[in-house]
């Protein structure tokens, strides 16, 4: 051999051998570490952690709980366009690689060795799969060896669509979300089958920094992720041309509120994550349970739209408060969207209700700013609410002006206007009064302001309407619709009262004399309640009114009860309500009706108890009847006449109002749907004058049947056996000549050689006077 030929073989032997020492030491190594590589059990038993979910009885999504937000997806499920997004942006060689891409790792090593450090990776779908269940993150060249090992190995065990399937459900992609469907729920709302090429490359385009791609923290960064993704897929041929630039130019509506669900039902959520954690423990959190509570998504809707309704009603009856804040904008034309982001960053939206900050302030005219980078404009009828607070004499820490805080809401014409979040709270809940089935429950204004649960949780007066209590008791002690109560100023001891002397007042400070007790309901007259009270006896009326489901230690033996002086709550009114509505019968709302595990087994069930079963009788027959009809008269002639317009006829009820307006009530039904709401402040202050049950909390109530009601036909209770009826003479107090019925037992024996049919007697004018 030529010396210089031998002169050059020496250094490339020496290289080869070098290359040969090291593919054996590697040998080695990957002889010694394969057997000691972990079992994939974890992948070929692949069972993720799944959190609670409630749902409503039309399975709508009202609630998830867990630390990991995730749902299940087969690969079969994923659309194609998901499928391309992720390999374009993560793997585009997946299915011709065995786990390691040899390419991409030759390509990521010349590139951090022209760049000189560790720029680029190489990491296969496979090698994120073994690095997430079984490696840390760190970058270690040890590391890098066992998770190309693992990569082998997992490639070894299961089919490539079987890995991009775990991959796809394992994934963090931020906010809590795991897996491409929970991040398609959190980030757009939608199911994952749904989403487009726009939203699958923004998708795809989070594995690699989800934190710094997040779309709602980061829209800047998400959306030039997103564009590299799509240019990805079209150098691929996943896309053409015209495709590419569609997606890129498209407006991605995002979610802010990550907790935000199509059916407004937090406090139902609540309440069913309890009773699930209640029963399975932390498990209920990771075991993919589903509870199916009783709402539903229409009736639920409508209870919510309805009460927030009302209480911005109430509220813009009182006034508006003024900016909620100032900040700093600098000089006009300067302020850039990062600062108003920042202004706003403690500001949350409430709903359809929006934080705003104030650009340009005028009499006709404010411009201001919203979350997300809209500028809105507010004029005309928008700005009337607000206008005190525009004109200069306003005082300066509440007046509107450039760098004020509000909030803002786009009324059904679609014109933005100036309101605010109230304080006043309110509740409202619905059920069938046959079996208890609650179809809504609204526990407060915004669940996310206050998680208190004002239907279950709000210990509260119910003014007059707990008097249908009374009067019913009454009815068992011998009283009729027709007898007669003087409607007159009385003063009650103070061994009455368990407190002080008092001189109790109707609502109107106005006395009628000698009415009817139908009549005395009717007009919610408080002398005519406190009479009938005093004579049936206040132990008897507590013992009775315990039939109901009330608490009788909260309702002390006292003339006061009469006009709700205890302590009820709207759980506890929806079940009273319902004895009436169902003729007597005392029945258990409830809210859950199955939870069931992930994969539709049913570990629990309720067992409601039905009207019609006569061991759950707590009322006789006729009286359910009497009551229902004299509360019929509250809505014809009485303080819920404003329940007339829903233009029903079987429609029966009690508004309620406590002293001192402090809480407004109104408790109604008809014979297949209950209806309780109330308006209240947390911490019980007056709501003002005239802020009565009927004007209050009425509208609630009325907002939610013209919804649940619809195309219903009306329905009327049966009347039972044991009624008669007797005719009021003309002239008795408060009503014209008709007929009334009553028990037969109560019927007064004709005088001797009375010829009047026993079916028909005239009813002595029998008076409480004391």
């Amino acid at each position: 051999m030529p010396t210089a030929l031998r002169w050059i073989s020496y250094p490339l032997l020496f290289l080869a051998g070098l290359i040969l020492i090291g593919i054996a030491l590697l040998a080695i190594v990957v002889v010694l570490a394969y057997p000691q590589l972990p079992s994939l059990e974890v992948l070929t038993d692949y069972q993720p952690k799944i959190p609670l979910r409630v749902y409503t009885a039309d399975n709508h999504l009202i609630g998830e709980f867990g630390e990991e937000r995730r749902a299940l997806v087969r690969i079969q499920e994923v659309p194609q366009v998901m499928k391309q997004a992720i390999l374009a942006a993560e793997d585009e060689r997946f299915y011709q690689h065995p786990g390691v891409d040899t390419m991409g790792v030759l390509r990521a090593a010349y590139a951090n060795f022209t760049s000189g450090g560790k720029r680029q990776g190489a990491s296969t779908i496979t090698m994120q799969v073994a690095r997430n269940f079984f490696l840390s993150s760190e970058k270690t060249l040890t590391r890098k060896l066992y998770e190309a090992l693992l990569a082998f190995k997992i490639e070894s065990s299961l089919a490539k669509d079987d890995i991009l399937e775990i991959y796809i459900n394992q994934i963090y992609l931020g906010q809590r979300a795991y897996g491409f469907a929970a991040a398609s729920q959190i980030y757009f709302g939608k199911a994952l089958q749904q989403i487009d090429t726009a939203e699958a490359a923004m998708l795809a385009g989070l594995p690699k920094a989800p934190s710094s791609y997040n779309p709602v923290a980061n829209p800047k960064r998400a959306k030039q992720r997103q564009l590299y993704v799509l240019r990805r897929m079209h150098e691929l041929g996943f896309i053409n041309e015209a495709r590419l630039a569609e997606a890129g130019q498209q407006d991605l509506r995002i979610r802010r509120e990550i907790n935000a669900f199509a059916v407004p039902a937090d406090h139902v959520a609540e309440m069913a994550r309890q009773m699930a954690f209640e029963r399975f423990q932390e498990e209920a959190y990771t075991r993919g349970l589903r509870v199916i509570t009783t709402i539903r998504k229409m009736d639920q809707e409508a209870a919510h739209a309805s009460l927030r309704r009302a209480v911005l009603d109430y509220d813009k009856r009182h006034g508006y408060r003024g900016a909620k804040g100032f900040a700093d904008l600098g000089p006009p034309g300067t302020v850039l969207d990062e600062a108003l982001e920042d202004a706003l960053q403690d500001e949350p939206d409430s709903g359809d209700i929006h934080a705003a900050v104030i650009l340009e302030a005028g009499p006709k005219l404010v411009r201001a700013y919203r979350r997300g980078g809209e500028t809105v404009q507010i004029s005309g009828d928008g700005l009337k609410f607000a206008q005190r607070m525009l004109e200069d004499k306003a005082p300066a820490n509440k007046r509107l002006r450039r760098g004020a805080i509000i909030n803002v809401l786009k009324d059904d014409k679609g014109n933005w206007q100036i309101v605010q979040l109230p304080e006043v709270e309110a509740a409202f809940v619905a059920a069938s009064p046959i079996d208890g089935a609650i179809r809504a429950l609204v526990g407060g204004f915004d669940f996310n302001r206050n998680k208190f649960n004002h239907v279950t949780q709000a210990w509260r007066q119910p003014g007059s309407s707990f008097k249908p209590f009374i009067y019913s008791a009454a009815l068992e002690k011998g009283f009729t619709p027709a007898s007669i109560i003087q409607d007159e100023p009385l003063v009650v001891s103070a061994a009455e009262t368990g407190s002080q002397e008092w001189e109790p007042k109707n609502y109107d400070g106005k006395y009628e004399g000698p009415m009817t007790m139908r009549t005395g309901l009717a007009k919610s007259k408080n002398l005519v309640s406190i009479r009938i009270l005093k004579s049936i006896g206040t132990h008897y009326a507590q013992d009775y009114v315990a039939r109901f489901g009330f608490d009788a230690d909260k309702h002390p033996p006292y003339l006061t009860m009469a006009l709700g002086a205890g302590s009820v709550t709207p759980w506890q009114q929806l079940a009273g309500y319902a004895v009436f509505a169902n003729g007597g019968y005392r029945i258990q709302p409830y809210v859950v009706k199955q939870i069931l595990d992930d994969k539709g087994n049913i570990l629990a069930e309720a067992q409601p108890v039905m009207a019609g079963d006569e061991s759950l009788r707590v009322v006789d027959p006729r009286n359910a009847y009497l009551m229902d009809s004299m509360m019929h008269d509250v809505v014809r002639r009485g303080t819920a006449t404003r329940a007339l317009s829903l233009k029903r006829g079987d429609l029966a009820g009690k508004t309620g109002t406590t002293n001192d307006f402090v809480d407004a009530w109104f408790c109604g039904y008809q014979p297949s749907l209950v209806g309780i709401a109330w308006i209240g402040f947390d911490q019980p202050k007056k709501l003002g004058n005239g802020e009565t049950g009927g004007f209050a909390a009425l509208p609630i109530w009325i907002g939610y049947m013209e919804k649940a009601l619809k195309d219903a036909p009306e329905t009327f209770m049966a009347k039972p056996e044991g009624l008669v009826p007797v005719s009021i003479p003309a002239g008795t107090p408060g009503e014209a000549a008709k007929d009334e019925l009553i028990y037969k037992e109560s019927l007064p024996l004709p005088e001797s050689g009375e010829a009047e049919s026993p079916m028909r007697m005239t009813l002595p004018p029998a008076s409480i006077s004391g």
